[in-house]
């Protein structure tokens, strides 16, 4: 197939007015979601999309004024040259065109998982055939009903907490993960108070332990507060410690059951934590650990070992849709993250369960993921499956800056 263009698309979806959470060390103020769409046209006219960035811990937000528009332009410059006018016949020549440009390891990842997906899109949409079936050709392995845990509660009071539980519970969610940070005692108070009111899992997404500058928790009270949430029953405690100290996994990992990956740069940093034993969930993510391909791989790493593969997913639902693709072809994955937010329109709960608005999640594609009882199922569409709605090029336009900003106390 000859690549006629490659175009990629900044968008901010304003939390407007800013919300502001207290956490142990401070507050943090939320002020927008940053995304970016990718669209590879061949020249026939057919078109891949995909969308790009991801955490921002992977996008060194905070460390090097990297952001979502620094991806964009690297898309449209370095990478557009690289592969407009080309002629591509399977994704894994893409990725070996870009190895040959300039860019930076971890920027280059990130572009080439962006144009992997978009080019699975492509194809699969050429083909007549969804992209899980193009990632596994065995069709006995292929799961198109895939259970959701729920992502969400941030910095907020332990019944709080409950409360949100309670409400997604209903939903019919395989789980339930929050994000903790409000100091020690009532982290361990919000792990217990939990695992008693709901009967679902119980997920503690604990990146904030370590990121509180100079009020981060010590390795004694990390220990403490990981083990008390083994014995309360927790399915996981993800990233505990900073993403490189994987000497901190292995241990903690003697106590409780540890997730990460989402920070590593690259689908070789998911292999080699894998390999260090100090994980029992592994989190890929299809937009920025090599697409499909990097994905994939880890994946089939873990398969025949203790380690599950759970994709991380905090976006759009077209982010949502992408990696459902890729549980539904590795046939020991089964599980995947559903963030929530605002006004959830597949949500029925009296209640709103949302961490804060982000509009644009849900609006970049026409209609919406079939999820029922807390499952989404796959439709048997080419390619992704699902109509993006282009008018959010319009509707969204970037705003440069920080998406979230952090005030210390003194």
């Amino acid at each position: 197939m000859n690549i006629n263009t490659i175009e990629a698309y900044a968008l901010s979806s304003p939390i407007s007015p800013p919300q502001e959470r207290s956490f142990h060390a401070g507050t943090r103020r939320l002020l927008k979601r940053d995304i970016v769409l990718v669209i590879i046209e061949a020249k026939t006219g057919a078109y891949g999309v995909a969308p790009a960035g991801a955490s921002s811990s992977a996008m060194r937000e905070y460390f090097q004024g990297e952001s979502q528009g620094t991806l964009a332009e690297i898309i449209n410059g370095p990478v557009s040259d690289a592969l407009e006018q080309k002629r591509i016949e399977h994704p894994s020549e893409a990725h070996a065109l870009l190895e040959e440009t300039d860019l930076p390891a971890h920027l280059r990842i990130k572009a080439a998982s962006a144009v992997d997906i978009a080019l699975y899109d492509l194809f699969g949409k050429q083909h007549g055939t969804p992209v899980y079936e193009l990632l596994n050709h065995d069709s006995s392995e292929l799961q198109t009903q895939l259970p959701l845990y729920a992502s969400a509660g941030m910095y907020m009071r332990p019944r709080e907490y409950v409360d949100q539980a309670k409400a997604l519970e209903t939903s019919g969610f395989f789980g339930y993960k929050y994000r903790p940070g409000i100091g020690p005692s009532d982290d361990r108070e919000t792990i217990t108070s939990l695992c008693e009111a709901v009967d679902m899992e119980v997920m503690v997404d604990a990146h904030t332990w370590w990121k509180m500058d100079g009020h981060s928790y010590g390795p004694e009270t990390v220990a403490s507060l990981v083990t008390h949430a083994s014995e309360e029953g927790v399915y996981w405690v993800e990233e505990p410690v900073e993403p490189d100290n994987y000497q901190g996994y292995i241990e903690l990992n003697t106590f409780a059951p540890i997730a990460g990956g989402e920070s590593e740069q690259s689908s070789e940093g998911l292999r080699s934590l894998a390999q260090t034993g100090g994980v029992d969930f592994l989190q890929g993510d299809v937009r920025h650990h090599s697409g499909f391909t990097g994905c994939l791989s880890a994946a089939k790493h873990c398969e025949g070992t203790p380690i599950e593969f759970v994709p991380h997913n905090f976006g759009t639902w077209l982010g949502l849709v992408a990696n459902a693709h890729l549980v539904a072809a590795a046939p020991e994955t089964r599980l995947l993250e559903y963030p929530v937010f605002e006004e959830d329109p597949v949500l029925g709960t009296a209640a709103d369960p949302g961490m804060y608005p982000f509009d644009l999640a849900f609006d970049i594609i026409h209609g919406m993921p079939d999820i029922t009882n807390g499952k989404l199922t796959l439709p048997d569409e080419p390619g992704l499956g699902v109509d993006v709605n282009f008018d959010v090029i319009e509707q969204y336009p970037f705003v440069d800056g920080p998406w979230t900003e952090f005030r210390y106390d003194e």
